[in-house]
């Protein structure tokens, strides 16, 4: 009995304890399925939560859009409000211009009237009323009286040339055999009047006298002008056109020689750089038309002058001219500008045949004033941008077909810093010249004594307010040239074909 009690005590616990493994695994799992659904819960406040505060931010847009909507509206109607009070000023301006055109015409009547009452007064008076003190200044809008002081001291080598004959302040130094030294230089005067109507339209005048070390008084420039500003003008007198060599911050080249008034020695050499036709002659004046449009300028220069007066004592390939009539040149030019860099393009041509010449042994007439000249430059400038460390560069070249002559020239320039450094090279083919009185050595026969190159290296160098006086400035500048012709090509020797000059140049605007 006793072994059938644990028989019995045994399979019970063999039945049971599966059992209450499987409760215990049941309650486990109601426990986590109780947990996930509290987490659900929990999610779902938030949830409701994040709703409610997106149903209350989307309330808050609602609202604004209606706001802006509102205020859009009025912004609207204000805007009505607004055209219709400019509508309303128009006419009013409109109104307001027509009695000033009223009120101009009787202005002009009333002055008319005045004038006339003023010269039956005068004509009345003339005798018992002493004349008024003082300075009176007419209707110009802008007169303006300006000038300024330009002193040098010249030295340089053997004065004798090997281009141009004059190219100095005093004209009535001469070439010689020796090293120069000298003082020159020039006062210059200047007024000038501007009148500018509310159109645009204009005209004015410039005259500039000039008192040279020599006690001779001289004329820079006197034209007259008239135009629209930033379109077109019209210019009359005596003054120069459009550089179209320009040399920088030139201050000493003893014999750069232009062909110009007396700047011409037959039989040397010289450096064309377009400049016959531009004007400042010494027997003729200028008219000339200019016209801008957008970055395009426009310009047509005539010169009418004394053909000869282009070359020293009148002599040109060996033969004395006769002048039969004055020529006139024409000179176009073309120029393009954006911003820093320039461009122009350039030709001046004398248009009157047989303006000049000479008769030859058989009393045949033989024209020499055919002469045509073309050039272009170029020019990059940013001093406006900065006026330290800006830089002005130029590129300049001329050719010249001439009677008995063809010449090319080229130059370049840099100006930085108040310094200045440039080279110009100039090939001459002169045919014909003279060479009496000349000690030429021509061993070949067949050799061209007229053809030759010529090297100019020119550099200059600013000091500004000189003792920290505004617009005194100094100028130290030199120059060195070389004439390059074949062995047997001398023209007189081989110490005359160097040249080379220094020079102090004091310079001070007012």
């Amino acid at each position: 009995m006793k072994n059938l009690r644990y028989l019995a005590v045994t399979t019970g616990l063999f039945i049971a304890g599966p059992a209450l493994a499987a409760n215990d695994s049941i309650e486990a799992r109601l426990n986590a399925l109780e947990q996930r659904l509290q987490q659900a819960e929990l999610r779902a406040t938030q949830a409701e939560k994040r709703a409610a505060a997106a149903e209350r931010q989307a309330q808050r847009l609602e609202q604004r859009t209606e706001h802006a909507e509102r205020q859009a509206q009025r912004l609207e109607q204000r805007t009505e409000h607004a055209e219709r009070q400019a509508r309303s000023l128009e006419l009013r301006t409109e109104h307001a211009e027509r009695q000033a055109r009223s009120l101009e015409q009787r202005t002009a009547h009333v002055e008319q009237q005045s004038t006339q009452l003023a010269k039956r007064s005068s004509a009345v008076q003339e005798d018992a009323t002493p004349p008024a003190a003082g300075l009176q200044l007419t209707h110009f809008s802008d007169l303006k009286l300006y000038g300024d002081v330009e002193f040098n001291l010249d030295g340089a080598s053997r004065s004798g040339q090997l281009t141009s004959l004059k190219t100095r302040d005093n004209k009535n130094w001469k070439p010689g055999d020796h090293e120069r030294w000298d003082i020159n230089g020039r006062i210059l005067v200047g007024l000038d009047g501007y009148r500018r109507n509310p159109d645009g339209r204009f005209s004015g005048f410039r005259v500039q006298p000039l008192a040279d070390m020599s006690g001779k008084m001289n004329l820079d420039d006197a034209a007259f002008f008239f135009g629209k500003e930033q379109d077109w003008q019209a210019k009359v007198g005596r003054f120069e056109a459009y550089d179209m060599f320009p040399l920088n911050q030139d201050t000493f080249i003893e014999y750069s020689g232009n062909t110009a008034n007396d700047l011409y020695a037959d039989g040397f050499g010289y450096i064309y750089m377009m400049k016959e036709g531009r004007g400042r002659s010494s027997s003729g004046g200028n008219l000339m038309l200019s016209k801008y449009a957008g970055d395009w300028y426009f310009e047509l220069n005539t010169l009418v002058e004394d053909g000869t007066s282009l070359f020293q004592e009148n002599s040109y390939h060996g033969n004395t001219l006769e002048n039969k009539k004055n020529v006139a040149y024409l000179r176009p030019v073309i120029a393009w500008k954006k911003d820093r860099f320039s461009a122009a393009l350039a030709m001046e041509s004398n248009v009157v045949n047989n303006a000049y010449g000479y008769q030859n042994a058989r009393g045949q007439w033989v024209d020499q004033s055919k002469r045509n000249g073309y050039g272009m430059t170029l020019s990059w400038n940013s001093l406006a941008d900065d006026a330290e460390n800006g830089i002005v560069a130029n590129l300049s070249t001329a050719y010249l077909d001439a009677a008995g002559e063809q010449d090319f020239s080229a130059g370049a320039n840099v100006l930085w810093r108040r310094f200045e450094l440039g080279y110009i090279y100039a090939h001459n083919n002169i045919k014909e010249f003279s060479t009496d009185g000349m000690t030429a050595q021509i061993d070949n026969p067949l050799s061209e004594p007229g053809r030759y190159d010529i090297h100019t290296i020119h550099a200059s160098y600013q000091i500004p307010n000189v003792m920290n006086m505004p617009n005194f400035n100094l100028y130290l500048g030199a120059y060195a040239s070389m004439l390059e012709a074949d062995a047997d090509n001398k023209i007189a020797n081989g110490d005359n074909d160097k040249r080379y000059g220094l020079r102090a140049r004091f310079k001070y605007f007012f």
